[in-house]
């Protein structure tokens, strides 16, 4: 969750977007440029940061999300329990299972014949963990592009994060189960507590600490966070594109392929949160977050398990770096077009 959104808790109305929100997509693509070529000219320095590691968990992946994760509490929005509950159908009951079909038929099935056959169950892993982990900072972003309900979003990508706690290994250690891929239960486990469970209790400690000191305290103390999240968000897709630079530079065809099934994913879920928010008379301005928390993903979670549980060079973190690479881009069309269909929406 982004460290902004306790801005937004204690003051609904949306704040004007920054200049610097503004320009999003030209900073994570300048990341992804730099992380590249860092990764191309630092080797040996990226080498040593990826065995920094912990039971094979990567900590400076794990400190950055540590920095970006919203300091906040789960805040129920009751009158909008229909959207509360599209949004939930979609990201645990449709989500992470539509995604290991995709992957089954266009990894093992179409796109077999041209991907590397030792890496075809990493690449389907790694898309399971990429569908696996609902909602990302970036929602609060793209729900302020489309006017959305503040609250509405606060509320959801909190209990989305709650639920992640409990039922991210279990889904994924079925999926891949179903997908006949061994799962190494413990390196899962601990990945979940070192990527939600710390993150979330050090949110809590450090919100009532705020807290005690007054109301306009705290939010001055979130307006300042809120930079140093970005931050970290933005160095965080740096360091991912070092890792993997190497591996897109001289395979451009696996990531067209990798990217086929995300991008249908993607148009699916949110289409459908889209659809069934309307039918179930919700607003647009709860239908639009909706929609956009239904298609994105957590994807340091994911690539951070993906390099925990195969390694960092593996097919499954290729996987989940190519979900990095198409998101923004592919949210911001969501955007586009949930913000140009406001008149079919609330027609009737």
């Amino acid at each position: 969750m982004s460290a902004g959104a306790q801005a937004i808790a204690a003051k609904p109305r949306q704040a004007p977007m920054s200049g610097f929100e503004r320009y999003l997509t030209l900073w994570v693509a300048l990341c992804i440029v730099a992380g590249v070529a860092l990764g191309q000219g630092l080797p040996d320095v990226f080498q040593a940061i990826g065995r920094m590691e912990v039971a094979q968990v990567n900590l400076p992946v794990g400190l950055l999300i540590w920095v970006k994760i919203d300091f906040g509490a789960l805040h129920q929005v009751k009158e909008h329990w229909r959207g509360i509950g599209v949004t939930l159908f979609v990201n645990w009951a449709v989500k992470p299972f539509s995604m290991a079909l995709l992957g089954w038929l266009f990894i093992r099935q179409v796109f077999a014949p041209f991907l590397p056959a030792d890496q075809l169950d990493s690449y389907i892993a790694g898309l399971i963990l990429l569908a696996a982990a609902p909602c990302t900072a970036m929602v609060f972003v793209w729900s302020r592009l489309t006017n959305g309900d503040p609250l509405f979003t606060l509320s959801q990508v909190a209990l989305n994060d709650a639920i992640m706690i409990v039922a991210f290994a279990p889904i994924v250690g079925l999926l891949l189960g179903m997908s006949s891929i061994s799962v190494p239960w413990d390196t899962l486990l601990i990945s979940v507590v070192l990527y939600i469970i710390v993150p979330v209790i050090l949110a809590q400690l450090l919100r009532r600490h705020l807290l005690k000191q007054g109301q306009a305290a705290f939010e001055r103390a979130m307006q300042k966070i809120g930079p140093w999240s970005m931050a970290a968000l933005l160095l965080t897709l740096v360091l991912l594109f070092a890792f993997q630079g190497e591996a897109i530079i001289r395979q451009p065809l696996v990531i067209a392929m990798l990217a086929v099934p995300i991008l249908i994913q993607v148009f699916f879920n949110s289409g459908l949160a889209y659809w069934l928010n309307k039918r179930a008379g919700e607003k647009h301005s709860v239908a639009c977050p909706s929609a956009l928390i239904g298609a994105s993903n957590f994807f340091e979670l994911a690539v951070a398990a993906a390099i925990s549980l195969f390694g960092l060079h593996s097919g499954a973190a290729l996987a989940t770096v190519v979900g990095v690479l198409v998101e923004v881009p592919v949210m911001l069309l969501v955007v586009r077009v949930v913000n140009r269909s406001k008149s079919w929406y609330e027609r009737g």
